[in-house]
């Protein structure tokens, strides 16, 4: 049985590893470019997020500056949006960028946006199991090489499962989160938050943020793909 990094079935894994430093390079870029980039009205990120909250109805969302760069999320289940203090403070088009995208996620959890919908569903389950999946498949190898190959392919099959749980989470969450983008580029639009000039630019932040949720789901089919080649192997 091949293991770890002897094992040749890794090379399955090379393009979406290249890829996903693809991604993050282009996140990095994006962001660090625009995060220097004023917009024209002078708008920070916090006062973005609240005008497009305030215009759905969604005065009840609280927004809280959050301690880390990059980690703005909206939490569904105590209705609060978490800005970076970079966003949270900044006048920058990265930053009215991702405050509107995350305003998006508030405007979809208030219109019960389906696939959003099925992706909280599905995520504490999906948490259990796929923080089970690599134990089980590795305990399933040692059983197929001890020479029981019958019940260990049972056991690496339910790690299998396992998952692939997660790789169906990630393709979920891929329309959820062009969604949001769609949703925040029409805000910015409808309510003057940028200028029409400035739309491209904006587009251009939350693409690239965009391609690192491709990226993730390319390495976890990549990833399943090697599980799947190791099946039965002794």
């Amino acid at each position: 049985m091949y293991f770890g990094m002897f094992d040749p079935t890794i090379i399955i894994l090379i393009p979406a590893i290249i890829f996903t430093f693809y991604a993050q390079s282009r996140v990095n870029s994006a962001y660090n470019k625009y995060a220097t980039v004023r917009n024209r009205r002078g708008i920070t990120g916090a006062q973005a997020a609240r005008r497009i909250l305030d215009s759905n109805g969604l005065t009840a969302v609280h927004i809280e500056v959050t301690n880390r760069r990059l980690s703005d999320h909206y939490d569904p289940r105590k209705r609060i949006m978490r800005l970076s203090p970079q966003v949270f403070n900044d006048a920058s088009i990265a930053s009215v960028s991702i405050a509107a995208h995350e305003a998006g996620h508030a405007i979809q959890h208030a219109k019960s946006y389906t696939p959003l919908k099925v992706r909280n569903l599905m995520a504490p389950l999906v948490s259990i199991v796929s923080n089970l999946a690599w134990p089980i498949l590795i305990v399933g190898l040692m059983i197929i090489s001890a020479g029981n190959a019958f019940q260990g392919n049972m056991i690496f099959n339910i790690g299998i499962i396992c998952y692939a749980s997660a790789v169906l989470f990630q393709a979920i969450t891929l329309p959820v989160e062009f969604n949001a983008s769609n949703r925040a580029i029409q805000q910015m639009n409808e309510l003057d938050i940028i200028y029409i000039e400035e739309t491209a630019s904006a587009k251009k932040v939350l693409s690239a943020a965009a391609l690192t949720y491709v990226a993730a789901l390319a390495a976890s089919i990549a990833t399943l793909l090697r599980i799947l080649a190791l099946r039965g192997r002794r």
